[in-house]
């Protein structure tokens, strides 16, 4: 089990390292929004692009690392 949760804890961190890096800036200028970036940050595609799939594999990658820390963390 110990095992396990060792390898799920660097899995995770290693994917939320990955998706933290891979995201663009929020100072990225005006380039992407005047190229039509504007219609995936504020419109209802923003789920289904790169940044929004980015943004949940972050979001999921570090609740598991939370949890497996704490998980770690009770075993020993």
């Amino acid at each position: 089990m110990k095992l396990f949760a060792t390898i799920l804890l660097i899995v995770a961190s290693l994917v939320l390292i990955a998706s933290i890096l891979l995201q663009s800036g929020k100072s990225a200028g005006l380039s992407g929004e005047i190229a039509g970036g504007a219609e995936s940050i504020w419109g209802k595609n923003k789920g289904r692009s790169y940044e929004g799939l980015l943004e949940k594999l972050t979001t999921v990658s570090a609740g598991l690392f939370i949890v497996m820390s704490l998980i770690l963390t009770a075993l020993q």
